[in-house]
């Protein structure tokens, strides 16, 4: 299998994929973000079809709109009474907006389906570089805001009254997230891409007993769905983003179970 390139570049882009979603995904999860990060992920979907559209890559486009929507987005969130109405309204806006950019761009129903549901497989060695550099990045954007973020999230209230510059903390945490989904959408699209920011890091908030142990959990499910998701994708030539949804809600719903019967005997 590794004897082929497409194969090493999915492999090697995945894994910086997987360790970056499940690090930032921990946070998506602690501070109620799902829904974020899924409307993120809609309006990346516009973003790629602007780029396709101006003739750029995708990922360029996806950056571009996920950074300025999780800014307004999460301000929203955070002000507004009427919070999952205006994201669900930003939401279809953008979701048009990149039918619209398909549409005028001439874009065929193949380009689509690879921006909404991902193509890993056909990233290329530049492609690859760009997903490594990025992920370094909103890695050690984690690791240097990594102790006020893990109070902020966590122990808001307690956040608060030690003084923690929250607001700064959300700006930075929503770029990374913004970034995440960016590069997160390479390999399972734009459309399933909160898969590995949510049920990975959910799965971990089971199992692990601290913040460090939760993003280990994390990173290693998240490794386990791409990876075996690329090998079963390889086999039978079947999408690979079917066999790593699956792969992550089944570990999701036996843990889940196991954790229920645990605390119900």
């Amino acid at each position: 299998m590794f004897a082929f390139d497409f194969m090493r570049n999915a492999f090697l882009a995945s894994t910086f994929i997987a360790i970056t979603c499940g690090t930032v995904g921990v946070y998506v999860v602690a501070r109620n973000f799902s829904f974020l990060a899924h409307t993120l992920s809609e309006i990346g979907f516009a973003g790629a079809a602007f780029a396709v559209w101006l003739g750029i890559s995708p990922l360029w486009g996806m950056l571009l709109f996920t950074l300025l929507g999780s800014v307004s987005v999460g301000e929203l969130s955070l002000h507004s009474d009427q919070k999952e109405s205006s994201i669900s309204a930003i939401s279809a806006l953008f979701i048009g907006l990149g039918v619209l950019f398909l549409a005028i761009s001439g874009a065929n129903s193949n380009y689509a389906t690879n921006i909404l549901f991902g193509s890993i497989i056909g990233v290329d060695q530049q492609g690859v570089i760009q997903l490594v550099v990025l992920s370094v990045i909103v890695l050690l954007m984690i690791l240097f805001l990594q102790r006020p973020l893990n109070f902020d999230s966590f122990d808001h209230t307690g956040a608060l009254a030690h003084g923690v510059k929250t607001g700064m903390v959300s700006v930075v945490f929503l770029i990374a997230l913004a970034m995440s989904v960016s590069i997160g959408a390479q390999i399972v699209g734009s459309l399933l891409v909160f898969i590995l920011l949510t049920l990975p890091p959910a799965t971990a908030s089971y199992i692990g007993k601290t913040v460090s142990s939760m993003i280990g959990w994390s990173v290693t499910l998240a490794l386990i769905g791409v990876w075996l998701g690329l090998y079963l994708g390889f086999l039978t030539n079947l999408p690979v983003t079917f066999f790593i949804a699956v792969i992550e809600v089944v570990i999701y719903l036996v843990t889940y179970f196991t954790h229920l019967i645990k605390h119900k005997l």
